[in-house]
């Protein structure tokens, strides 16, 4: 065996066993969260909030803006994109550091219920664990109507009742298209992206929400033009 196989056998072992170590740790750290605090308990909790909204009184715009710019492949996917995980970790393996996310809505869902924003490998895997118990013991609707009734948008507003409110004067069920897109923006980066604070910024990335609607399917060119001029 010449000098390079072994130097690539040996960076393969290390690799594996760095891999093993980092989700041993991150399983330790979901197994302790759930077993302090259930998910179910956590659930109860935040339905019992006078706030919170079910889902059939969130309009479809708002809901497909959110799936369009978070998780295109929500629907589909069973807690994780590997897609998108991969060419994230490819990512922050070439950095060195947690540049990408590439988090699923469940398992952003995850971290809020029980995780702190640190970036750490440890942490992503921990999220990942609860995401798996997401998909598998609630449906897509009822996490997507979790996530967006517990999500920051920024000067203050956590929720989507509180976020309409706020901005708008208005309910949820009442958001036009315009106000939806520009309000599933702002989780992204809630302090940049805040239409109070920075106007033109929200506006840029209610174009990107825009433009993700249009790519997969939600709304029409025409549409999406008509929303984006009606800022000019």
């Amino acid at each position: 065996m010449n000098f390079f196989k072994k130097l690539f056998l040996i960076t393969l072992v290390f690799v594996i066993i760095v891999i093993l170590v980092i989700t041993g740790l991150g399983f330790f750290m979901y197994k302790s969260a759930i077993d302090k605090t259930p998910i179910s308990e956590k659930i109860s909790k935040i339905k019992s909030d006078k706030n919170y909204v079910a889902i059939k009184d969130v309009p479809d715009n708002f809901k497909n803006a959110i799936i369009a710019i978070e998780d295109h492949r929500f629907r589909t996917h069973r807690g994780i994109d590997f897609i998108t995980t991969t060419r994230s970790m490819l990512e922050n393996i070439r950095e060195k550091d947690i540049v990408a996310g590439g988090s699923t809505i469940s398992q952003q869902l995850g971290r809020l219920l029980y995780f702190t924003q640190e970036k750490l490998f440890t942490r992503k895997i921990a999220e990942l664990f609860v995401a798996f118990d997401l998909e598998k013991n609630y449906s897509k609707d009822e996490i997507l109507e979790l996530y967006i009734n517990i999500i920051y948008y920024g000067d203050g507003y956590y929720g989507i009742k509180e976020a309409s409110n706020g901005y708008f004067n208005k309910d949820p069920k009442d958001l036009n298209l315009s106000e939806a897109t520009l309000l599933a923006g702002l989780p992204n980066a809630p302090s940049a992206y805040s239409p109070n604070k920075n106007p033109n910024l929200a506006k840029k990335r209610q174009a990107t929400v825009l433009n993700a609607m249009v790519k997969y399917n939600y709304i029409t060119e025409d549409k999406s033009n008509e929303i984006k001029n009606q800022n000019n």
